[in-house]
């Protein structure tokens, strides 16, 4: 009876052996280095630092800045003064000899520099009566939600000076209605004093 011979191995058939071997661990070492790339091994807190101290700068400057700062135009020539107030962040109210805005947001032009009759009821302006409370209720919104920017009954008033005294009085009276009790007159500051 013939005996079970165990396979032998050549040497050629070892050296292939090994060079499977070696392929395969050579992909799956290729394989790991392709699921590494997308892995960030560590962060550079220099970087980070230094990004964090140009946003707290800018941050900082945002918050010094003035919020009632406005831009100087040929409609707008407020009044001088010699007052050291400054500015408060309110509903701004800005009257100049051609129309009337809320913020940025035009809501009446006037006609030959008064107010349209067809938009008053008594001495409320209808336009500015609309903007204002939109503006009122979103303040009130935002003290609800917030208790650190209470609604503080402000309104600040950028006007021409040679906006008339009964306008000034109407768009006061039309604020006043909208719970704005609380007047600031934005005045340019007098040099040298």
């Amino acid at each position: 009876m013939a005996e079970p011979t165990t396979p032998v191995l050549t040497e050629a058939d070892e050296e292939t052996l090994a060079r499977m071997r070696y392929r395969k661990a050579l992909a799956r070492k290729k394989r790991k280095e392709r699921e590494a790339a997308g892995e960030i091994k560590e962060l550079n807190i220099t970087a980070m630092m230094d990004m964090m101290t140009i946003l707290l700068v800018f941050l900082l400057k945002s918050f010094a800045s003035s919020s009632a700062a406005i831009t100087a135009s040929e409609d707008v020539r407020p009044p001088v003064s010699t007052t050291r107030a400054t500015p408060k962040d309110t509903v701004a109210v800005t009257i100049t000899p051609k129309n009337i805005l809320v913020g940025e947001r035009e809501v009446l032009r006037l006609q030959n520099g008064q107010l349209p009759a067809d938009k008053l009821q008594g001495r409320l302006v209808l336009p500015l009566d609309a903007a204002l409370k939109k503006e009122v209720e979103k303040l009130k919104y935002i003290a609800e939600r917030n208790p650190s920017a209470p609604f503080s009954r402000e309104l600040s008033v950028i006007a021409d000076r040679k906006v008339p005294y009964d306008m000034l009085l109407t768009v006061l009276y039309t604020a006043g209605q909208n719970e704005l009790e609380n007047y600031r007159f934005v005045v340019l500051q007098k040099d040298g004093e």
